[in-house]
């Protein structure tokens, strides 16, 4: 791309436009990425419901999920085919109508923001567990619904401003009330350009904020999980090991939640942050104003926000894998189509029995010992004692005649008291 002169409002649009190898490098990267995300995605969608229905999720963590799966997915679908078209093949020109324009630009970016929205709810809902759990147990049990139906509704809310503030329309220049070159692209309208405006802001504050609450919530699970359990691990010494154990695989389970978060928001920081410029020099300055350096800093500034754009979508999936060993597992089960993975109950059965007969052991032998000594106590005590009292007339009377049997107690030994930890 160069240079080119702009008098009277003639731009050279060709100067602007991709080379040839850019576009077919551009081509090939878009496929490989929309093909990986896509696969990507449907597995991750189904690793989750697989994973709930073994018991290794829990219900509303398997809906926040397959939402931002989902949310990745459309994303995807609708923009990159239009993207490779309309922004690397032909920037300059539309062949689709207004309609489908606003309907366009209206979709991308009500699942653009359900993306970032969705992980803004997954991570309060796991902050209100974490931090205030008996705050979490009183709330309703249709909350991730709401959550997840909140994320959605927002995020249309956001970009509906777009139906009205783009569409159809050639380059005008500042003192023109008309294209002054026979073009026609997908842009947003000069008499909206306030409503746009205001449309774009909005939506890059609140994806600050969406970036700063994470972080702070975030923040606050890693101090909470860094506390002792010494409430739980305090007891009698039969549920102490056991409480310690549930405490811990509580622990590993938040830590993998807050790990998976962090990753999330540090790739929608790094992927989105590019994008974001792109939209707000196209809010700061208004198009009839731009002048030939300012479009060709726009148009290179493009094919690297859009690929960084819909790869923080691609790599979603990857980073679910590098957050759990559970769901990496099951989701190269899934690529293979063999799932192999047992139900949680039946997996912790086995060790149960083992442990369980390991644990006999010990009270099998000492109660064998135990019979063992009582029977040679008893052998080497001398038999019991008749005795009886006569009267004065040398007549044993019955009534009067008491019989005692009498033993001895042997010694208790330390082997007649099991342990509660034996038992």
């Amino acid at each position: 791309m160069s240079e080119g002169n702009n008098t009277d409002g003639k731009i050279d649009w060709s100067k602007l436009e991709p080379t040839d190898s850019v576009k077919i490098f551009m081509t090939i990267l878009y496929s490989l990425m929309l093909v990986t995300g896509i696969v990507g995605n449907s597995v991750t969608i189904r690793v989750t419901q697989v994973l709930k229905r073994k018991g290794y999720l829990q219900k509303n963590v398997t809906n926040h999920m397959v939402s931002l799966a989902s949310s990745d997915l459309l994303v995807l679908l609708i923009g990159m085919p239009v993207e490779l078209y309309s922004a690397i093949w032909f920037p300059f020109g539309s062949a689709s109508g207004n309609v489908s324009c606003k309907i366009y630009n209206f979709l991308f970016e009500a699942c653009s923001y359900a993306t970032i929205l969705n992980v803004a709810t997954f991570s309060f809902e796991r902050y209100i567990a974490t931090c205030h759990p008996f705050r979490y147990k009183s709330l309703s049990g249709k909350r991730t619904s709401a959550l997840i139906t909140f994320a959605w509704v927002v995020s249309m809310l956001v970009a509906l401003p777009l139906l009205i503030a783009t569409g159809t329309q050639g380059y005008i220049p500042v003192r023109e009330d008309k294209p002054v070159q026979n073009l026609n692209f997908c842009t947003n309208l000069r008499e909206h350009w306030v409503m746009y405006r205001a449309s774009i802001f909005g939506a890059f504050i609140l994806y600050m904020i969406v970036l700063i609450s994470v972080a702070f919530m975030c923040r606050a699970m890693i101090l909470i999980l860094k506390k002792p359990f010494g409430s739980m691990e305090k007891g009698t010494n039969g549920t102490q090991g056991t409480t310690k154990h549930v405490s811990e695989m509580a622990k590993t389970a938040r830590k993998q939640t807050i790990i998976f978060l962090g990753l999330i928001v540090g790739s929608l920081m790094l992927c989105w942050f590019p994008n974001q410029i792109r939209r707000l020099m196209m809010a700061t300055v208004p198009k009839s104003n731009w002048t030939l350096s300012y479009f060709w800093s726009y148009v290179t500034l493009h094919l690297v926000a859009d690929t960084f754009f819909y790869l923080s979508s691609v790599i979603n999936p990857f980073l679910y894998n590098l957050s759990s060993r559970q769901f990496r597992e099951v989701f190269l089960q899934v690529l293979r189509c063999r799932l192999t993975i047992e139900h949680v109950n039946r997996r912790n059965v086995q060790p149960s029995n083992a442990s369980s007969a390991r644990s006999l052991r010990p009270l099998l032998v000492k109660s064998l010992s135990h019979t063992r000594a009582s029977r040679m106590t008893v052998q080497e005590k001398p038999p019991p004692t008749f005795t009886t009292f006569q009267t004065d007339s040398g007549v044993v009377s019955s009534s009067q005649m008491t019989v005692s049997l009498t033993e001895e107690p042997g010694p208790i030994t330390s082997t007649d008291v099991l342990s509660e930890t034996e038992i």
